[in-house]
């Protein structure tokens, strides 16, 4: 599907220069003179190289067509994790590679989106939020009562975040799974 430049986002999947690539930051630009381009920042999929190019609104993208299934994630091992299909039941396994710091949030039986190109793995898209509980944080400390104050905590699956004050070992907290922040306290 052909798009203009000025329409490529975020977490989009284009072909370009005989690769796959996947859209990390788009910056529309206007400069003095001149025209407008959207300023991308992209990531190869197979290769995991970077590359930053610009896009008139006139240039024309091919957005590649991605293919959604639902999977069940399963278990995972030293090197892949383990996916089952909802529909037929069928399981897939997809290197931890390609998934890299979200291999840590799987949880057994977590619903996933899984995206496909020509029957190849491209991404797995997890749930908007997950609980986690907090294994160690440091003690707040008295008088840093400022609400921009926030202190390093580490959580049940071995990730480092910042945790507002507040929040003590032991609690209960959900996490935005795409940006590895905290969300709130879960009571």
């Amino acid at each position: 599907m052909k798009i203009s430049g000025n329409e490529i986002k975020p977490g989009m999947i284009i072909e370009h220069k005989d690769d796959l690539w996947s859209v990390v930051k788009a910056q529309h630009v206007k400069p003095g003179k001149g025209g407008a381009f959207n300023q991308l920042e992209l990531k190869s999929i197979k290769r995991g190289t970077k590359l930053n190019e610009r896009f008139r609104s006139s240039d024309t993208i091919e957005r590649a067509i991605l293919e959604d299934k639902k999977f069940n994630f399963l278990y995972e091992d030293k090197e892949n994790c383990h996916f089952m299909d909802q529909a037929n039941f069928e399981q897939i396994q997809i290197s931890k590679s390609l998934l890299g710091e979200k291999s840590k949030l799987l949880k057994e039986n977590m619903e996933v989106n899984v995206q496909f190109y020509d029957d190849q793995a491209l991404a797995v898209d997890l749930p908007l939020s997950i609980e986690l509980k907090i294994v160690t944080t440091d003690a707040a400390i008295k008088g840093q009562t400022a609400s921009s104050s926030y202190k390093p905590a580490t959580l049940e699956n071995g990730i480092n975040i910042m945790v507002p004050p507040f929040i003590n070992s032991e609690d209960k907290i959900l996490l935005d799974t795409r940006t590895l922040e905290y969300i709130k306290k879960i009571k």
